[in-house]
This record gives structure tokens, C-alpha cells and sequence, in this order.
């Protein structure tokens, strides 16, 4: 038997790498997974991969307001923007020229609608009013009033009342008597309908100022609504993510019943198809997929009954509010991602657009008929081509994309919350953009060869590259690639490279479709991490994946460890090894072993691609022993430059041989057997030994001196004679009996001998 003197600690090895190490490798950036990870400005980036100009996309007013919730404009292209903390309604020109228009006591402006004679009509929250907001024309000196007013309370260190235009009155329109008002919207006949919570209700007010409840849901809130062409309105609720339509008459139809459970955001375009987006996981009952929650990063606020919605965001009270009152925001704080469906007229839903990271919160069709996207909480706009098709468009310098309205010369404007913005979406594409890959990490020292480009248009490509993964830690300059001679990448060699290409429009469009970068890393040699030797363990090969070449030039080698299955085998000795390539080369390796007194070694096995061997211990005279792994990645590399390393093991012992037993007697006395042997063993000490009289039961006995520390040992013992149990008729004296002696020995690694003596009676 063998046993080690030292053992290691084993380890499960795991999955090491994908890839396949041969000469020269490539990296490449095609797909929405890759792309997106980059920088882009003024490029967008499609799901089905690539890279394009986006629309034009400029900052027209930042707003001393945290949140802008509603936008709407008037025929002339004017921007009205409803807005929170501080509660506020703007006026933005084209030109972005902004002023306050209405500075309400309420905490938040939610929503905005404006009618055809251009008279604006601002939801507030919470436990709020609808205010009629309207231009007057205001006299010289009635302005040269206010602003002496305004001069002496500035100079007693007093805040005026209102911050609002004079030029603008506002008068409480209507109350609803409800905690919150979300959306408003207009019919053509001037009738105002107000989506509300926390009962679930719409309020009609006509042109005459006479309101009435128009529809009662059984959610707690309508939190979206809007026209269809034939009149109807359908709403969107929070709860149970209803879409309803409801006929003017009042009469509403669930229309679907969406696996989100809040809707906020609703389009419907020329052809009837209502789009609704879903946000947040209902509890319960409906089974919806599992998404990673999206980062959030306005503060929530937890919710009571009687709070509203369940996710929201702390509003900063404005000065004229009480302070410390919290206020939710729809969609804000919602986990699980959002989705958009679309329900066909025929009333058909399906599902065209996910994502586990974006939460939407508006909805608005641009001027070549496609739905835009704008979300949180990256400040992102998609533009929704197809079932699952879409186009990352931009990303605003703020965290929400909140809502859309049409701006004069088929533009978009877009409002924004942290910060409260508002952009201008151009109906035509940037003339020139830009977008830096993602940082790629060779993991060693690398030369770089050719880009290979895909695409058209005007497009230029740069590359850079350095030792530290932060490319602003002085890497080398950009350098412009050649596309159109051998497209060489004239960057140092290091670790680290990027790319960057340059859009300009032209005709053809400019876009990238692939870029791809040929590299190769300096070769290193294999690192070793441990070998281990064990005792009585029998590795067994594993099967090999079907077209894997186990020969010594073999290819496609599987880069993963599969810890091997071990059996229990005392004549055997398992060697298991790991090692690591950072050039994920393929490898080969052969077992060598040492003996304590040898100057060489020898070879056991070679041509190994498995990291264990097993062999017969039989294999190798008792004695002390090394054994050494070499590691080769000639597989990977060309003859004459291929890299080796070797590790040894610690020392281990071998011992087959079991110790024998040497002059064995036994003789009666009167009543004990008197038994002397010798133990002699050629490698190891001898352990123990034992013995039997009459085949009783095994009994222990120490040697003389009483310790077994060497590989002899001396036993000389007596012990009390067994009576005759064959038979009771005749009494016979100990001395008279036969007597079987057995007695056995162990030396240091359980390999065992044993002897017999017969005493015969008288």
C-alpha cells in the first residue's frame, strides 16, 4: 500500500474559457449587445446591429425645476411644460426662450393640455385642481408696478408670492376632490377629461365649465388617456394594467389586461393600433416574466393604502408647501423593466418592444411614423421599427425622458426629469457623429494588424490603445485608419485598444455595420498553480466531445476543467494538476517522476490533454519519490516557439511490500502459551502487530521496548491457554491441548503479513 507524507488541498476546477487560442485572433463589434456598450454621439444604434446617424437632438431650456411630467404646444410651436419641485408651469419658445406662466401652492404640476384658442389647462398634485391658465395683456405701468413691488420685498429679504409672468392669470378651473390627477386630455368639441386616483375615476368638464364623472373603474388609478380617431377614449390604469376604451357615451371595454401592472404611457397611430406601455410586476394571480430590476435612481417612498401608486418619488416641497411631504411619480421606482404592446384594431395584443434595464415613460409617434420611446432611468430614446426591432436613438443628458410633443417642422420636443429639460428631436439626421468602443482587453501584451470594415457612407475609423484599462491614463493618440488602402492599425502594441468612427451624411447614408480587429498577443508561458499526488485514487478519462483531435497536433481541445471522477484503488497513485495560459492556449503535458536518490527523471506518460494520470504504484520500487508535470502550448504555436513550464510535486512515498515474519515459536507451559517472533520490513517501520490462539479473536501486542519506530521489531508474550471446548467428558491440563498460533504485522503504509505455529499437545 502507499500513502503520502504531504497532502494538498484539492480543488474543483471550472469553466476556464470559450475561445480557442491559434495565432492571430479577432476581435469584432457588430451586435446591439456590443455596440451599445460604447459612447455614442449623434450616432444611434440598431438591434439588429450597427451603427447610424441619429436624429439632430439639441438642449432648448433647462428648467430651475428637479421634474417636467407633462409637455404640450400650441399652434405656433410655443412649449408648455408642467413641472415639479418647484411646481411650476413654463413657457418655452422655439427658440427656447423660457418664462414661469404659473407658480401654484400645490407640490407638483402633473399634467398640461392646451385647446385650440391656446388656453392652457395644469393638473396639480397632490389633492389638487385643475387651473385655467390664459394671456392678458398687462399695461406699462401695471408692470412698472409689479416690479417695484418686487424691489421691496426684495429688499426686506422677503420671497414675492409668485415668481409667474404677470402677463399670465390662472383661476381654479375645477376640483375633483380626488388625492391625484395624472393625465388630461381634450375632444374636438373642447370637452375636458381628467384621469384621476385614487378611485379609479375620468371627469368630463365641458366648455361651459359643468363637470360630471364620465368613467368609473375598479382600479384604483387611470394613470394615461387619450383619443382614437373614431372618438372613443381609451385609458390606461395602475393596478391591474387595464387599457380600456371607452365610448363617448362612457362605456368602457377592457380592451386587454397587460402582464405589467401599470400603464404609463399610451400612442395610437394613424391606423387605429393603440400602443401601451407596461411598467412594474403585478402580485399575483397573472404570471408575468422575470426581469432584473431596473436601476432607479430618483428616492422612493413606501406606500400606504391610501398613498396612491405603490413605487414613487420624493418631491421637494416648494417654498409656499409644507415641508417633508412626499409625492409618488408614475412609473418611478418600478422593478422588472417595462414592455410595450400594441392591440391591433380588431382588438388583437401583442407584445413589440422589452427591456430589463428601461422603463418608459412616454409614447409618441415621430414624422416618418415611428414610435418613439422615451425612458428611464438612463435618459434613453428608442425608435420601435418592428416586433422586437428598434433603434437605441440617444441619450439625454438627464435620467427620464418623461414626455413628447410636436414641434413646428415635423420635430419632436422631449421633456426630461433629473434634470427638469426640455430637447428638440429634428426630424433629420445629425450631419456628423461620432461613437467610441467599449475599452477591449486583450489580457496580454498584443501587436495589432488590420481593421476589416463593413458599412457605407461616409465613414472614418480611428483606433488608440494603452497598458491601463482607462484610456484618458495616457494611451497613444488616435490614429486614423486607412480603410481604403490596407486599413493598418498604426497603434503601439500593448494590452488595451478602442476604435472610433466618424459619421458624416452623404449619399449613401453613412453606418457601420462590423469592425473588426486582427491582434496578436505575445506568447507566455504556461502557469502552474498546483500538482497533487494522492494515494489509492484511480482517475477516470472522461468522454471526449465529438470532433476534439487528442493527438499531439490536435485542435478544437475544449478549454474547461471538468473535475475527473475518482475511484478508490489502493494499488494506484492519482497525479491532478492545474494550470492556466493566458493566451488560452491549447496544451499538452507528460508526467515525469525522481526517485530520492536518482540525479534524472523519467518519463511516466507524455502527449497528456487531460489534467490527471493514474498509474500502478507496482510501477515503482518502496521508496521516496517526486513527481513533475510539464506544461506545452506547441499546439498553438508554430515549431520553435512554443513556451513549457513544469511544477513539481511534494515528495511522496511508495511501499508495496508487506514487512515478514521471522522466527515464530510458540510452546505450552503450564497454564500460558509463551509466543517470540521478529517483524522485519525492508522500507517502513513497522506499525503494529496482533494475534490469535485457537482462531479467537485478533488481540494487539507490543513490542519489547514497547515502541514501533523501526523496521524491525521484537515480540516476546505470553498469554493464558484456552480450555478444550471440543469436549467435557475428559479434563486435560493446558499442557495437554493442541494450540494454533497466527500472529500478523502492518508496517507504516497497512501493508500486512502473517505466520503460523501449531503447539501439539501430549
Amino acid at each position: 500500500m502507499i500513502r503520502l507524507r504531504w497532502l494538498f488541498a484539492i480543488f474543483p476546477i471550472f469553466l476556464l474559457s470559450f475561445a480557442f487560442a491559434e495565432g492571430t485572433r479577432t476581435w469584432e463589434q457588430s451586435r446591439f449587445e456590443e455596440l451599445s456598450k460604447g459612447t455614442t454621439k449623434g450616432v444611434a444604434v440598431r438591434s439588429t446591429g450597427g451603427l447610424e446617424l441619429a436624429p439632430a437632438f439639441t438642449a432648448l431650456s433647462t428648467t430651475p425645476s428637479t421634474y417636467i411630467w407633462s409637455i404640450a404646444a400650441d399652434r405656433e410651436g410655443n412649449l408648455y411644460a408642467a413641472a415639479g419641485s418647484p411646481a411650476r408651469v413654463y413657457r418655452i419658445t422655439p427658440d427656447g426662450k423660457s418664462v414661469v406662466i404659473f407658480e401654484p401652492q400645490e407640490l407638483q404640476v402633473q399634467a398640461l393640455a392646451v385647446d385650440k384658442s391656446g388656453v392652457i389647462y395644469a393638473a396639480t398634485n397632490p389633492d389638487g385642481k385643475i387651473y385655467k391658465i390664459e394671456h392678458r395683456a398687462v399695461p406699462a405701468t401695471q408692470g412698472s408696478k409689479d416690479k417695484k413691488s418686487s424691489d421691496k420685498a426684495k429688499d426686506s429679504q422677503e420671497k414675492p408670492a409668485s415668481a409667474a409672468d404677470s402677463a399670465w392669470s390662472s383661476s381654479v378651473y375645477f376640483e375633483p376632490g380626488t388625492k391625484y390627477i395624472w393625465d388630461l386630455a381634450l375632444d374636438d368639441a373642447g370637452n375636458l377629461y381628467v384621469a384621476t386616483g385614487d378611485r379609479g375615476e375620468i371627469f368630463r368638464v365641458t366648455a361651459k365649465g359643468e363637470h360630471s364623472v364620465f368613467f368609473k373603474s375598479d382600479e384604483a388609478h387611470i394613470r394615461e388617456v387619450a383619443f382614437d380617431g373614431k372618438g372613443n377614449l381609451i385609458a390606461g390604469s395602475d393596478g391591474s394594467g387595464l387599457v380600456y376604451r371607452i365610448s363617448p357615451g362612457g362605456d368602457g371595454f377592457v380592451l386587454y389586461s397587460a402582464p405589467k401592472k401599470e400603464i404609463t404611457a399610451l400612442a395610437i397611430d394613424k391606423a387605429g393600433n393603440i400602443y401601451a406601455a407596461g411598467v412594474g410586476e403585478k402580485r399575483g394571480g397573472t404570471s408575468v416574466p422575470t426581469f432584473t430590476p431596473a436601476p432607479v435612481s430618483m428616492p422612493t417612498v413606501p406606500s400606504s393604502p391610501s398613498a396612491g401608486p405603490q413605487s414613487g418619488i420624493v418631491i421637494t416641497a416648494s417654498p409656499s408647501a409644507p415641508a417633508g411631504i412626499s409625492f409618488p411619480g408614475p412609473g418611478t421606482g418600478a422593478a422588472g423593466g417595462s414592455e410595450i404592446y400594441r392591440i391591433a384594431p380588431d382588438g388583437s395584443p401583442s407584445r413589440v418592444w422589452s427591456s430589463r434595464e428601461d422603463i418608459v415613460y412616454a409614447l409618441a409617434f415621430d414624422q416618418h411614423g415611428r414610435l418613439l420611446a422615451g425612458t428611464g432611468n438612463r435618459g434613453h430614446v428608442f425608435a420601435i421599427t418592428g416586433d422586437d426591432e428598434f433603434t437605441d436613438l440617444l441619450k439625454a443628458s438627464a435620467t427620464q425622458v418623461t414626455a413628447f410633443a410636436n414641434a413646428p417642422q415635423g420635430g419632436i420636443y422631449a421633456s426630461t426629469s433629473n434634470l427638469g429639460k426640455v430637447f428638440l428631436l429634428s426630424a433629420t439626421p445629425e450631419s456628423e457623429g461620432s461613437y467610441e468602443s467599449d475599452v477591449f482587453d486583450a489580457h496580454n501584451f498584443s501587436r495589432w494588424g488590420r481593421a476589416e470594415f463593413r458599412g457605407a457612407g461616409n465613414v472614418e475609423l480611428f483606433a488608440r490603445s494603452g497598458n491601463v484599462d482607462n484610456p484618458d491614463r495616457n494611451w497613444s493618440p488616435w490614429q486614423k485608419i486607412e480603410l481604403r488602402k490596407d486599413g493598418a492599425v498604426s497603434v503601439p502594441p500593448a494590452r488595451f485598444i478602442q476604435w472610433k468612427a466618424l459619421l458624416r451624411s452623404g449619399d449613401p447614408a453613412p453606418r457601420v455595420e462590423s469592425v473588426m480587429l486582427n491582434y496578436l498577443p505575445k506568447n507566455v508561458a504556461p502557469d502552474f498553480d498546483e500538482v497533487t499526488v494522492q494515494a489509492g485514487v484511480r482517475y477516470q478519462a472522461l468522454p471526449k466531445p465529438a470532433g476534439v483531435d487528442l493527438s499531439a497536433g490536435g485542435v478544437q481541445q475544449p478549454h474547461f476543467d471538468t473535475p475527473p471522477p475518482a475511484t478508490h484503488d489502493r494499488d494506484s497513485i492519482g497525479v491532478k494538476w492545474s494550470v492556466h495560459d493566458d493566451n488560452d492556449d491549447q496544451m499538452l503535458y507528460g508526467v515525469y517522476y525522481r526517485g530520492d536518490a536518482d540525479t534524472r527523471w523519467l518519463l511516466l506518460k507524455d502527449n497528456l490533454t487531460d489534467k490527471f494520470y493514474s498509474f500502478d504504484a507496482s510501477l515503482l520500487p518502496d521508496g521516496g519519490y517526486t513527481i513533475k508535470v510539464v506544461a506545452s502550448d506547441a499546439p498553438s504555436h508554430s515549431p520553435g516557439q512554443a513556451l513549457t513550464a513544469e511544477k513539481e510535486s511534494l515528495r511522496f512515498e511508495v511501499d508495496t511490500t508487506p514487512p515478514q515474519v521471522e522466527n515464530l515459536t510458540a510452546s505450552a507451559e503450564v497454564d500460558k502459551i509463551h509466543v517470540t517472533f521478529r517483524a522485519v520490513d525492508s522500507f517502513s517501520n513497522i506499525k503494529r502487530a496482533e494475534y490469535s490462539v485457537d482462531a479467537g479473536e485478533w488481540q494487539f501486542v507490543e513490542p519489547v521496548g514497547q515502541l514501533s519506530d523501526s523496521k524491525t521489531g521484537s515480540y516476546d508474550f505470553r498469554v493464558a491457554a484456552p480450555a478444550d471446548r471440543a469436549t467435557s467428558l475428559t479434563v486435560k491440563t493446558p499442557g495437554q491441548l493442541e494450540h494454533v498460533v497466527v500472529v500478523r504485522v502492518y508496517d507504516r503504509y497497512d501493508n500486512m503479513s502473517s505466520a503460523k505455529t501449531v503447539i501439539r499437545g501430549k
